[in-house]
């Protein structure tokens, strides 16, 4: 058996991107993965502009404003968002609304409620005003030729904001990741059937489809297998089809009715199998017709850790974007726990004191503490956690986000 952070190191220096690119409107590509750089063309944003409703002026008209000697100005033009001023004289303030363009000669605005109105149309000033203030620069979020995204970055809302801030319509994406997936075991039963005697309902198949279509990837769902090396070796081989990866879940140890290990063999090979950990020690990675392969095992709780530690890394490079391997944040424990000899992953949830409590029952069969935990803390190897003590604690919401 091998150690988390070295299978993930394996696992993650043999995953290459897939080739498929495809561009496609800015506006649909929310969650894809850039697979080009993106280069300004212009300044953002393109001129000066007014960070909010006011007047804009000459600083040095306002130096002497004060509440004893005020300042009074005419107002020679008004400039709403959208239209372009001419020439601010000196002595003279033109309205100006939230992202106007500021005009030449003026250098800051004063925001409207620092300004009093005259009957006349005159405003006055009972301050000076700081050259710059309530002014956006041209260029001052970033200037044209800089590159403001990179291959392999994820297109999240903001950088979509800024894709779009540069004019950008469209934006060339790797092609939509395909896994396909299929659950081993004789014994499980689709929802909605009678559960036969000595069968359960199959979870996993549904946590998994919704946990891959979470992280992106588009689903081809084999189904479930019975336990017969035929039936398994035939599943490989229609997950196998025009897919970029093959996850399943079940028949991963070494019992005489575990066929995905020899189905893999017949088929391709296996590269690392087993790890040092809990839940999930019966982990496998390979190769199946040319397709990466990741078996995980059949305990849901080990099938939801393990999908979020070592499948959506794994999947996020074969995507075309980066492991985003998330640190943990170090939160106090208001609980015990005693080591083990494999390094554990427990399910846990915020309390209000800022703590965290563990969910009682941590079997891996109990898919309800995942259902109700917000986080995952690792526990390493003969290291116990006491009371008060700071833990290595991963969100939940950050692996799905």
């Amino acid at each position: 058996m091998i150690s988390y952070r070295e299978a993930l190191q394996n696992l993650l220096s043999k995953v290459t991107p897939i080739g498929r690119t495809e561009t496609i409107p800015t506006l649909y590509a929310e969650g894809r993965v850039l697979a080009e750089d993106i280069i300004s063309p212009v300044n953002v944003p393109p001129a000066d502009n007014s960070q909010m409703d006011g007047y804009a002026v000459r600083a040095a008209d306002l130096a002497s404003a004060s509440p004893e000697h005020p300042v009074t100005l005419p107002v020679s033009q008004r400039i709403p968002a959208g239209s372009v001023g001419t020439q601010l004289e000196a002595g003279t303030a033109a309205r100006i609304f939230t992202g106007a363009q500021v005009p030449p000669g003026a250098d800051s605005v004063v925001q409207q409620e620092l300004v009093e109105k005259n009957e006349d149309g005159t405003v006055i000033f009972k301050a000076p005003v700081k050259t710059g203030t309530n002014v956006r620069l041209a260029g001052s979020d970033f200037p044209a030729g800089e590159t403001i995204l990179h291959a392999g970055d994820k297109l999240t809302p903001a950088n979509l904001g800024i894709a779009a801030s540069t004019g950008r319509a469209y934006l060339r994406v790797y092609g939509r990741l395909r896994v396909s997936i299929f659950c081993s075991g004789s014994e499980l039963a689709r929802p909605g059937e009678p559960l036969r005697e000595g069968a359960i309902y199959n979870s996993n198949r549904y946590q998994l489809r919704a946990l891959l279509h979470a992280l992106g990837c588009e689903v081809n769902d084999v189904g479930s297998v019975r336990d017969s090396i035929e039936d398994t070796v035939e599943a490989f081989q229609k997950a196998a089809r025009s897919t970029d990866v093959i996850v399943t879940t079940g028949g991963m140890s070494v019992g005489e009715e575990d066929y995905i290990k020899p189905a893999v063999e017949r088929l391709g090979h296996i590269d690392m199998w087993r790890l040092a950990v809990k839940p999930g020690k019966p982990f496998a990675f390979g190769e199946v017709s040319g397709v990466p392969f990741l078996g995980l095992p059949g305990n849901p709780v080990a099938v939801f850790v393990e999908t979020l530690m070592m499948v959506r890394p794994f999947l996020r490079v074969r995507q075309g974007g980066r492991a985003d391997l998330h640190r943990p944040i170090a939160v106090r424990a208001d609980f015990n726990w005693k080591a083990g000899d494999r390094e554990e992953f427990i399910r846990v949830y915020r309390n209000d004191k800022g703590g965290l409590c563990i969910l009682p029952n941590q079997n891996s069969q109990v898919l309800s503490s995942c259902a109700k935990a917000d986080g995952i803390v690792d526990v390493p190897v003969g290291k116990d956690i006491r009371q008060g003590d700071f833990v290595d604690y991963y969100p939940l919401a950050e692996f799905l986000a």
